[in-house]
C-alpha cells in the first residue's frame, strides 16, 4: 500500500521525459524525508530553508537538490544521527532501501549527511527510462546549520503527502535574505540562486535586514565588520555583483532544473534584466 502511495504520487506530476521523472522522485523522496522528520521533535530545534523549502511549501517553479535546515538556536552538541535513523526507518514503510551517509565533523558546526536510494525504481512502474532502463541513483544532501545567525522569523507550514505533518520553516522575509547572503557570499556563483531572485521580487518580497545584517557578519566577505545592513547598502552591493557577472554561464547552471515551457524566460537574463529586477524589488 505504501508504495502504491509513492507511485500514484509520482503519476500525477506528469512526466515527459527521464528527468522530469528523476526530478519529481527526488522530491517525492524530500517530502517523505520532511513528514518523517516531522514525527520527532526535530522542528521544536530547527528550521526548514532553502531553494527545496521554496519548492514544496511556496511552490517555487524549479527542481531543488538538498534539504538545508537550521537550528533555531545555537548548540554545538547537536546530533544528526539520531534523527537519520528516523528517516531511514520511515523510508522502509514506502519500498525504499536507503543508504543514509553521515559526513558530519566535530569540528564543522554545518551537519552534513546523504541520503541515497537506487532500488525504488524497480517497485515503481515508471514512464521513462533510460536506453539501459536503468535509472539514475536517487541522492540528496540534508545539511543542518548549528550555529545559525540570530534575527530569524519562522513559521509552520503543512504537508499532507505521505500523511498529514507539519515542519518549522523560515518565513519569506527571512528565506530572503538567507539567499541574498548567498547571491553575494557563497564562494561558487550559481544560476539556481538568480532565479530564485527573480522568484522573490515577483512576489514583492520583503527583505529581513537584521537577519541579513547577522549572516553577513558571520561568513563572507563582510564577516567581523558589524555592516548596518539596509536597503540602500544592499542596492549598492547587490548593483556591483550584478555587473560583475557572466550571464550565460549563469543560465546554464539552472536550465537543467527548470521545465522546458519556463526556459523561454532565461534567454532574458542580462545585466540589465536583473539591474530592472533590483529597482522593482527595492521600490516602495
Amino acid at each position: 500500500m505504501s508504495v502504491k502511495i509513492i507511485q500514484e504520487r509520482l503519476e500525477s506530476y506528469q512526466c515527459q521525459s527521464v528527468q522530469e521523472e528523476e526530478y519529481a522522485l527526488r522530491e517525492i523522496t524530500q517530502e517523505v524525508a520532511l513528514a518523517a522528520l516531522s514525527r520527532s521533535d526535530f522542528f521544536k530545534l530547527a528550521a526548514f530553508h532553502g531553494g527545496t523549502c521554496l519548492r514544496i511549501y511556496y511552490s517555487l517553479n524549479r527542481f531543488s537538490e538538498d534539504l538545508d535546515f537550521m537550528l533555531k538556536d545555537p548548540d554545538p552538541h547537536f546530533d544528526l544521527e539520531g534523527y537519520l535513523k528516523k528517516v531511514s526507518q520511515e523510508f522502509e514503510a514506502y519500498g525504499y532501501q536507503l543508504e543514509v551517509a553521515d559526513r558530519s565533523r566535530v569540528d564543522r558546526a554545518v551537519k552534513k549527511a546523504f541520503l541515497k536510494d537506487d532500488s525504488l525504481g524497480k517497485v515503481l512502474q515508471l514512464s521513462h527510462l533510460r536506453a539501459d532502463r536503468s535509472m539514475r541513483k536517487i541522492k540528496i544532501k540534508v545539511e543542518v546549520d548549528t550555529n545559525p545567525p540570530s534575527g530569524a522569523i519562522f513559521e509552520n507550514k503543512f504537508l499532507d503527502f505521505p500523511f498529514a505533518c507539519s515542519s518549522t520553516v523560515l518565513e519569506m522575509s527571512s528565506l530572503f535574505a538567507g539567499k541574498i547572503h548567498a547571491l553575494l557570499c557563497r564562494e561558487y556563483v550559481k544560476g539556481r540562486d538568480w532565479y530564485d531572485f527573480i522568484w522573490y521580487v515577483s512576489r514583492n518580497a520583503a527583505i529581513n535586514f537584521e537577519f541579513l545584517g547577522k549572516a553577513l557578519d558571520q561568513q563572507g566577505s563582510w564577516m567581523g565588520q558589524g555592516v548596518v545592513v539596509d536597503k540602500d547598502w544592499f542596492l549598492e552591493q547587490m548593483e556591483k555583483k550584478i555587473c560583475s557577472l557572466a550571464w550565460d554561464k549563469m543560465k546554464e547552471d539552472v536550465v537543467g532544473f527548470v521545465k522546458p515551457i519556463d526556459r523561454v524566460s532565461i534567454d532574458l537574463w542580462s545585466k540589465e534584466f536583473f539591474l530592472d529586477c533590483l529597482g522593482k524589488c527595492i521600490s516602495e
